[in-house]
């Protein structure tokens, strides 16, 4: 549950803190609007796991790919941001493929790191679905790379996640990994 208040009063100390004037102009608004955004963030991470079971005898892989995020370092609160790419085969259900970037969604509106995402987004499928197999690549650029420490903006970090048959049948694994390679 969000409380808007303490995050007001919060943002403004942080202003305080790095020497900012909160009454200024441009930053007066500032706490509100980061207690309206983590609000709106709060309400798009729930959403109806809508299943269709008419096509139950579907059982060839599902694939929906650059399915774009962005999300929040946890260690840093800067944005990390980039794509993820979902397969999975079904196992007497399907879901609507919207459900499949509303569970991105759902994961990455929050403090997090990338390797974390990866593994609820496909425990999560994992669990709603109950599929053959679940397969999640995430390739994302973190700002807390990109414009401090280390400083190197462009770079791409990727993480997957591997269930079922997308673990165990090294031809799946493939086809799959095949399908979101280049061209894109």
């Amino acid at each position: 549950m969000i409380d808007k208040e303490k995050i007001k009063r919060a943002i403004r100390l942080f202003l305080e803190g790095i020497g900012e004037d909160p009454d200024r102009e441009g930053l007066k608004e500032t706490p509100d609007r980061i207690a309206r955004m983590w609000e709106e963030f709060e309400r798009l991470r729930s959403f109806d796991m809508k299943l269709f079971e008419e096509f139950g005898n579907y059982n060839e892989m599902v694939l929906v790919k650059d399915i774009r995020f962005y999300s929040f370092c946890e260690h840093h609160l800067l944005p990390f941001f980039g794509k993820v790419h979902i397969a999975y085969i079904p196992n007497e259900v399907i879901c609507g493929l919207s459900k499949l970037a509303r569970t991105v969604r759902s994961f990455a509106l929050r403090p997090q790191v990338q390797e974390r995402l990866t593994e609820e987004i496909a425990d999560f499928l994992e669990r709603e679905l109950k599929p053959k197999g679940v397969g999640v690549v995430i390739e994302a650029e973190h700002l807390c790379m990109s414009m401090r420490g280390v400083m190197s903006p462009g770079h791409i970090t990727t993480t997957s996640a591997l269930r079922g048959v997308f673990l165990e049948d090294i031809k799946t694994r493939e086809e799959f990994l095949k399908l979101i390679q280049f061209p894109r």
